[in-house]
């Protein structure tokens, strides 16, 4: 059975404040957009209870409230949002073609990829329980909620780095758990952090669970795992921090675009323009830097208006 592939000028792959924004500004510049939802509707920000941070609500707002005004923008504006994940691409040449779970091909003249990065978690089922009850993987995000509190973050790079001293502006103490005996960080990282009195790093120390009633109370360490000398550590936190990095979701596209070593898709620098025309990024996906709901909605408009004038040169 010959099933006719469906054609669209603008596809949209992603919910998440770059895919929502992208869709807002390609339905108004008349481009009728079709947006895919993806495995997390709504992104990162579905699983933050407050978010303080977005401009123009000062009363602060929940991820999951927040991502659903996003959506009625654009669905208002004529954004064809789909339940569905986007399984394959093929950017070999336009219109590029996109396969939804699987089976349907969509023909798009230009693509915006907004399908964002996961945070990586250590695996322990305790993560999963106090999700959003004192475990977080962003500090700048999270970070206000444990002024005067006690804090643990885990990971030895620089953005371990980064967060715990961000963290220890704001908290009373901040440990860093960190499983080898040195730190990844660089020299400059690492210089801050041990110079920052507030900071305590637990070198080889590797966490098993966490505890507490009604949210983390703190968390069961051990010291020197499997040496002669293990032994049992545990410490009073209030919140728990992972700083051992994203994965960015862009796999199925690394055959076509270029990506740095953790698989952030390359931008061409200050635009959301990859290498392959009419095919743009926006988002974490490809911010290995910022990773904020307001400069994921920034790179979702510069994507749009991207679209909008490669269509129009094009004469699409």
């Amino acid at each position: 059975m010959d099933t006719q592939n469906e054609k669209v000028r603008c596809l949209i792959i992603g919910s998440g404040p770059a895919g929502y924004t992208a869709a807002i500004y390609a339905s108004r510049a008349n481009l009728s957009p079709v947006l895919y939802e993806g495995i997390q509707p709504g992104g990162q920000l579905t699983t933050t209870t407050e978010v303080e941070n977005f401009p123009g609500y000062p009363d602060g707002i929940t991820g999951p409230e927040l991502m659903e005004d996003l959506k009625k923008q654009a669905a208002r504006f004529g954004t064809d949002i789909r339940r569905g994940i986007v399984t394959a691409a093929d950017l070999s040449k336009a219109p590029y073609k996109i396969t939804v779970e699987g089976e349907k091909v969509v023909e798009a003249e230009t693509l915006i990829i907004c399908t964002g990065a996961t945070a990586k978690y250590l695996g322990l089922p305790d993560e999963a329980k106090y999700a959003g009850m004192g475990v977080s993987a962003c500090a700048t995000c999270d970070g206000f909620f444990y002024r005067k509190k006690n804090v643990a973050v885990v990971g030895g790079g620089d953005t371990a780095c980064e967060e715990a001293l961000y963290l220890a502006s704001l908290a009373k103490q901040v440990y860093l758990i960190v499983r080898k005996p040195y730190l990844r960080a660089s020299k400059v990282m690492q210089e801050r952090v041990f110079k920052t009195p507030n900071i305590t790093v637990l070198f080889e120390h590797n966490t098993v669970g966490l505890f507490g009633e009604n949210g983390v109370e703190g968390a069961h360490l051990v010291k020197r795992k499997g040496e002669a000398d293990e032994e049992k550590v545990d410490i009073a936190i209030d919140g728990f921090f992972l700083a051992i990095g994203h994965k960015p979701n862009s796999d199925i596209f690394k055959p076509w675009l270029e990506t740095d070593e953790v698989g952030y898709i390359q931008t061409i620098e200050g635009t959301p323009r990859t290498k392959v025309a009419g095919v743009f990024a926006a988002g974490d996906v490809a911010d290995p830097r910022y990773r904020q709901a307001v400069t994921a909605a920034g790179s979702g408009c510069k994507a749009a208006i991207e679209a909008e004038r490669y269509l129009s040169e094009k004469g699409i």
